[in-house]
């Protein structure tokens, strides 16, 4: 590989790498913004997805500043662990495990009508496709940095 190949590979694996910084923030942003200024308390579940977004952001921040792209190392695990969190709790919110278990009873609730983006996404499911995402770019910045 020329000079100028790994140059733009290296250019190509930080732009992903920004990406994820910047849907782990704008999650980040998002989910503030809910809870802070629209008043908006978090159900349980959330507070569990917050726990590994939260920190996603700073990580991939540092991560883009150094073009560290052995960072999928450290975050992809967090990114997994909250993706399962918010598969768990999509599925929940969907009805799939039944009626006795409730998935935003205690806490606030996010189950409804004005918790959804365009009135068709509920915000479980937004997270599971933001830590998905994440997660995506991660997978792919691996595989380069492996080549």
């Amino acid at each position: 590989m020329s000079a100028s190949d790994t140059s733009a590979h290296a250019f190509s694996s930080w732009c992903l790498l920004l990406a994820a910084w910047l849907l782990a923030l704008v999650a980040t942003l998002s989910a503030l913004f809910i809870g802070e200024v629209m008043g908006q308390a978090p159900c349980n579940l959330c507070w569990f997805q917050r726990a590994f977004m939260f920190p996603l952001v700073i990580i991939l921040a540092v991560a883009s500043y150094r073009s560290d792209f052995a960072v999928w190392r450290y975050a992809l695990p967090v990114a997994s662990v909250g993706g399962f969190i918010a598969l768990y709790h999509s599925l929940l919110y969907a009805g799939v495990f039944g009626d006795s278990i409730q998935p935003c009873g205690a806490g606030g609730s996010c189950s409804g009508s004005n918790m959804t983006i365009f009135g068709v996404v509920p915000l479980p499911v937004l997270s599971l496709i933001i830590f998905s995402l994440i997660s995506a770019l991660l997978l792919i910045i691996f595989r380069r940095s492996s080549q």
